[in-house]
């Protein structure tokens, strides 16, 4: 079949079914998320709606300026929403080298992806720069959201083992290495884990996207495979440069623990 099959709007009214399935299963359980779901349906309609709109925009305006502020935008948002959801509270260095890392990983992997990969021109169309760009980012934050946890409740549950490393002549980055290297793997496991049930246990998002919208399956392909890399290599980036960077904040410049109780 080719073309695209248009929903209309009862077709994809009959999709919230499923919440009130949810609803129904949480309400009989005694389970308290009956606000937090329909809150999170309502949000994740009104903004992919809003989206859709301003995609429509930005795709018949193709513009560098509009381009860069979408990016910007996308950046300040996903650094805003990493600290925001951090479980414990973190120092305000620790939050400059979130967004260092942030930027670094996310614009260096992003342009890596379009003036090395797709080679798309003019480099700022909108059709490829802000799916690639939401997807990288969206990735990378989940990976320095995880890696935040693991560096943060290491450098706590972990302490005493760091001060005695440190006491027996150990330089801050030996004596914490365990914690980076834990957290740096923590950071990283979903990435991986999604490319080893790829293509098998599922068919990812964009590639069904794709499919769907008439392309060739092969092609389909081509484009999955080389987002998924880029995908792990701006988490990589985004990661490793956040915790070489983070774990110095919790030492002051004599190499000593600080106490953050």
């Amino acid at each position: 079949m080719n073309g695209v099959i248009d929903l209309p709007i009862w077709q994809m009214a009959a999709a919230y079914m499923f919440v009130i399935i949810l609803l129904i299963i949480v309400r009989a359980r005694g389970i308290s998320r009956e606000k937090e779901i329909l809150i999170a349906t309502v949000r994740m309609t009104l903004q992919l709606i809003l989206t859709g709109y301003i995609l429509v925009y930005l795709f018949d305006q193709v513009n560098p300026i509009f381009t860069i502020i979408i990016i910007i935008a996308m950046e300040v948002f996903s650094i805003y929403t990493i600290i925001k959801r951090a479980k414990k509270k973190l120092s305000k260095p620790l939050k400059k080298i979130i967004a260092v890392s942030m930027l670094f990983g996310t614009l260096t992997s992003l342009g890596f992806f379009l003036f090395v990969v797709v080679r798309i021109t003019p480099w700022y169309d909108p059709r490829y720069f802000i799916p690639i760009a939401g997807m990288l980012i969206g990735n990378s934050m989940t990976g320095i959201s995880l890696g935040i946890t693991r560096l943060v409740d290491g450098m706590s549950t972990q302490s005493h083992l760091v001060e005695a490393a440190l006491m027996l002549g150990a330089t801050p980055k030996i004596a914490a290495k365990e914690i980076i290297d834990n957290a740096f793997d923590s950071a990283i496991l979903p990435t991986i884990n999604s490319m080893v049930g790829m293509g098998i246990v599922f068919l990812p998002g964009m590639m069904t996207g794709q499919i769907l919208s008439g392309t060739s399956p092969v092609t389909a392909i081509e484009y999955q495979i080389a987002i998924m890399l880029g995908i792990l290599g701006s988490v990589t980036l985004t990661v490793i440069l956040f915790v070489q960077l983070g774990y110095k904040t919790f030492f002051n410049e004599n190499a000593q623990l600080i106490n953050r109780d």
